[in-house]
């Protein structure tokens, strides 16, 4: 079984993911996970992925 993890914080996930029944689970072969930093497909040359929202008001978009 493979996952696959969206994020803007791929470090947060190398703790809990390499303890415990995950790393036994990886080493076995029996699930992949696969950690996707989303700033690797930004285009901005700060890395941006976040937008302002459609009429203003509090919250985050990422940027499509």
């Amino acid at each position: 079984m493979e996952f696959h993890v969206l994020t803007i914080f791929p470090e947060m996930f190398n703790g809990f993911l390499n303890e415990s029944i995950l790393k036994k689970a990886q080493g076995k072969g029996v699930i992949k996970i696969v950690l996707h930093d989303i700033r690797d497909y930004s285009q901005d040359k700060h890395r941006k992925v976040d937008d302002i929202p459609y009429g203003g008001g509090a919250g985050m978009v990422f940027t499509p």
